[in-house]
Order: C-alpha cells, then sequence, then structure tokens
C-alpha cells in the first residue's frame, strides 16, 4: 500500500485563484484525470465555487489531514488480520472541488482517493469511510482469490452496486465497531433521521427499488438512489445503501460471511438479487 498525499501541496502553497488550483491538479495528473473524469466538475464556475467555500473548510481539512493518515494505517491492519489480505494498491489523499468524498477506481483491485475537503474530521467518521472504501477493495481482493472471471461482471447493473454496497457497509461494520449505526451509511452525525426513516419503511422502500429496477435505466437508478443527489421518491438520497446492506445481512444468514463476499462470481447471482427483491412487491 502506497500513501500519496498531495494534500501539503495544497496547503503550503495556497493562492485563492483558479490557476493556482490549475497547478496542483497538474502536480498529480494521473489522480485529477481520473477524479475529474467521474466525480467532480472540471468547470472555471465550479472552481471558483470552490475557491470561496475553502476559507471556512481549512482548518476542518487540516484536521482530516491530521486524523486520516494513521487511521488508514490503522484500518489496512484491521483487514489484514481479520482477513489475512494485504492491499497493493495507491491511496490518495486530495483536496477536490467539492464533489465525491471518497471512491474507489474502475479497476479489479482498485485504487483509493479520498476528498479532504467533504469529510468530517471525527476519527469515528473517518475510520468508517475508510473501512467503507477499503471494503469495496477487499471484497475484490477476496473475489479474485476465489476464482471470480470478472469479464463475466455486469459492472453497469444496480443489482451489482446493491452487493457492493452491501458488502462495504458490512465489512466496514466488521473492521470498526462501537460507534452510532448510522454512521455506517452517513460518515457523519447527520444520518441519524435517515436510518430512523429507512427502518421504519423498509418495505416500501424496498418495494419502490425493484419497482424502479423494472422501468428506469441504469443511470437514472443510479441518479435515484445511489447518489448524494437523489432521492426525488422518499425526500432520502442513497437509500440502495440501506437495502444492499439488508440483502447483504440475508445473504450472510443463508450462506455466511466469506460465500456472501465473493458470490457475485455466481452466474444465478443476479437472479438471486431479483428473488430476494421481488419478495417485497
Amino acid at each position: 500500500m502506497k500513501i500519496i498525499d498531495t494534500v501539503p501541496s495544497f496547503l503550503n502553497n495556497y493562492e485563492p485563484s483558479v490557476s493556482f488550483l490549475r497547478s496542483y491538479y497538474a502536480e498529480y495528473p494521473d489522480i485529477f484525470e481520473e477524479y475529474f473524469a467521474f466525480h467532480c466538475k472540471d468547470t472555471e464556475e465550479r472552481h471558483c465555487e470552490s475557491i470561496k467555500k475553502y476559507p471556512q473548510h481549512f482548518a476542518a481539512i487540516k484536521q482530516v489531514h491530521k486524523n486520516i493518515l494513521p487511521i488508514i494505517e490503522e484500518i489496512a491492519a484491521e483487514y489484514e488480520k481479520l482477513y489475512q489480505i494485504s492491499f497493493p494498491v495507491d491511496i490518495n489523499l486530495i483536496v477536490g472541488g467539492y464533489g465525491s468524498n471518497a471512491y474507489t477506481y474502475r479497476q479489479i483491485i482498485p485504487n483509493i482517493t479520498f476528498a479532504l475537503e467533504k469529510l468530517s474530521p471525527d476519527p469515528d467518521h473517518l475510520s468508517v469511510i475508510v473501512a467503507h472504501e477499503f471494503g469495496h477493495l477487499a471484497q475484490n481482493i477476496l473475489s479474485d482469490q476465489a476464482g471470480m472471471d470478472w469479464e463475466k461482471i455486469h459492472w453497469n447493473s444496480p443489482l451489482f452496486w446493491l452487493n457492493q454496497e452491501g458488502a462495504a457497509t458490512h465489512l466496514s461494520r466488521k473492521t470498526v465497531i462501537n460507534v452510532h449505526p448510522s454512521i455506517y451509511f452517513s460518515y457523519n452525525s447527520d444520518g441519524y433521521e435517515w436510518l430512523t426513516f429507512a427502518q421504519a419503511n423498509t418495505k416500501e422502500i424496498i418495494k419502490a427499488f425493484a419497482d424502479d429496477y423494472l422501468s428506469l435505466t441504469p443511470d437514472e437508478l443510479y441518479r435515484e438512489w445511489f447518489s448524494i443527489n437523489g432521492g426525488t421518491k422518499f425526500g432520502h438520497s442513497r437509500l440502495a445503501y440501506f437495502i444492499g446492506d439488508m440483502f447483504f445481512q440475508n445473504q450472510i444468514e443463508n450462506y455466511g460471511e466469506m460465500a456472501a463476499i465473493v458470490a457475485w462470481k455466481n452466474e444465478e447471482f443476479e437472479e438471486q438479487v431479483k428473488h430476494w427483491l421481488y419478495q417485497y412487491k
């Protein structure tokens, strides 16, 4: 595991100008090419808006930076202890433009990037989001070891997305203990109402997702159910993470943890997800 820490370059040289931001991005072209391709708009307007926001977040960015470095090492060690895996990847720390807070790359064994301006400095919150992203990586590593045929994975299938988010949520719960249950979904202190709503309306939420799966395109389904900018149906975004966690816990009950982690390598897997969803219709 290699940590590529771009944050000192940002903090030590910061100037409130788009030209400075462009020079910072140019220092790490591969990292920011991925970031702006999938996770943030690369426009003058977006950069000017970021410049307005940065001053009120500098203190938090510095605290996140101080806290997250040892947390990354601790979480990696916990995964190694529990699942006997190591992480041959790059872990990128950036200051972004208020897009995604953290993400894995579109790779079989993916690199991970954390955008510090979008993260809470609270150690519990940081531990959970680091563990969640490492959970995606861990599932891929364990599945690869189990003989996954990656060419057969339907990467654009919302059914696989449910499984991936469910697995990452479960693995974060295994590697970070004794935090409020809502933090495993929100990565901050603002998730209590969200989790209370999801638990009180579980059947209605899953039925609505199942209906949308049959009627929406994958892009439309992603925006409504997986994106932080969605949630028009119930007034809460990213409810697919709750559904995915429920599905994954059901898989563990039926097959055991390790079998659940690698189950998406099985040819009948999508039908299993559909069967579970449709029981709520």
